[in-house]
């Protein structure tokens, strides 16, 4: 099991994406995607949710 952390090396824009997606094991795309989609369709608050992430993470 890894450790959730900001992947400064991978990242795009503040690395959260890159990071779930190493934590989980999945394609760093596809967890982009999701976020830019939940963003559009405006389920929950994903904006908010990433600069969380970003502040939370190390």
């Amino acid at each position: 099991m890894t450790r959730l952390t900001l992947d400064k090396t991978n990242k795009k824009i503040l690395g959260v994406c890159a990071g779930l997606a190493n934590w989980s094991g999945m394609d760093a795309m596809i967890i982009r995607l999701i976020f830019a989609v939940a963003t559009v369709v405006g389920f929950g608050s994903p904006v908010l949710i990433y600069i969380l992430l970003a502040m939370i993470l190390d």
